[in-house]
């Protein structure tokens, strides 16, 4: 049965200007602190939110979403950080398991209308920029990483909502030059902190390079999934 009331969550702005320009939502000015969007697509009402990154902001943000606007189903869009070496940026990672880094909980999504699933998400609050930590992920049926899925999943779980996941490689996990520091060049929404650029940059002028493959990157990941929430819509909405 299609939803006819889905929230759609990112955790970054930078995730969701794309979907709300697809979508031709708008932003919501009485949403207070948060960035809320609504609108209407494909006979579903929408409504959207920045969770900020990190698990703790996701859940609470998630949590806050509930008990606010009642909704059939809670879509998470984002990017990802490619642990599979077949994965390339933009490509879309639809998993079948959602893995909890810190208590190990297993959260598995409901059954996508358009994708089918594969493989396993690890969702954690660490930068994984050490390669030698990929074989083991690798082992583990481990595709990608993200830093919210987790826990939406359990705040979904918890409120008694189904939900899904569609995230979009934007760089690999394992690059030991995409540490903690470049972390903190963004603010919890994942909007720039200029001045903590403009260090960042003077004392590491060595990595420009790659703070500019992090951003196409970034720009590929988004607007592939943009293009994946428009289908899964587009799909979810077809009579069975």
């Amino acid at each position: 049965m299609a939803a006819e009331r889905v929230a759609i969550l990112t955790a970054m702005l930078q995730e969701m200007h794309p979907i709300a320009r697809a979508l031709g939502l708008r932003r919501d000015t009485a949403g207070g602190k948060a960035a809320l969007y609504r609108g209407r697509y494909a006979g579903t009402d929408v409504v959207a939110t920045v969770t900020g990154i990190g698990t703790q902001s996701a859940r609470r943000a998630t949590e806050e979403l509930l008990d606010a606007h009642p909704v059939d189903h809670v879509l998470m869009v984002g990017i990802a950080g490619a642990v599979d070496p077949s994965l390339d940026i933009g490509s879309l990672v639809v998993p079948e398991v959602v893995i909890d880094a810190v208590t190990g909980a297993e959260h598995r999504p409901a059954s996508s209308p358009c994708n089918q699933p594969k493989g396993r998400l690890l969702t954690t609050d660490e930068l994984l920029h050490q390669p030698e930590r990929l074989p083991g992920l690798v082992k583990r049926g481990i595709v990608a990483v993200d830093m919210e899925t987790a826990a939406v999943a359990s705040a979904c779980r918890d409120k008694g909502v189904t939900w899904s996941v569609l995230r979009a490689i934007s760089d690999r996990a394992g690059e030991p030059l995409t540490d903690d520091s470049v972390l903190g060049l963004s603010h919890p929404d994942g909007s720039a902190k200029p001045t903590a650029i403009t260090r960042f940059l003077l004392a590491h002028p060595g990595r420009i390079l790659h703070l500019v493959r992090l951003a196409r990157g970034m720009r590929a990941a988004t607007s592939a999934a943009a293009i994946a929430t428009t289908s899964w819509l587009d799909a979810q909405a077809m009579p069975d």
